[in-house]
């Protein structure tokens, strides 16, 4: 019995892959660069509600 069984899909073309290339590229890094700063400046806002203001 083979380890991985044959499927119908056919191997990937350039061009599903220059689409999922550049939907990561132009999508995805942007969204998770803005979520990633984002999340760090209100992580940073949480803890200054409870420890103060720098130098304060």
């Amino acid at each position: 019995m083979p380890l991985f069984p044959p499927t119908d899909a056919s191997p990937s073309t350039r061009t599903e892959e220059l689409r999922s290339f550049l939907f990561l590229a132009v999508v995805m890094a942007p969204v998770l660069a803005v979520v990633s700063v984002a999340g760090y400046g209100f992580a940073v806002w949480v803890y200054q509600m409870f420890a103060g203001p720098p130098g304060g």
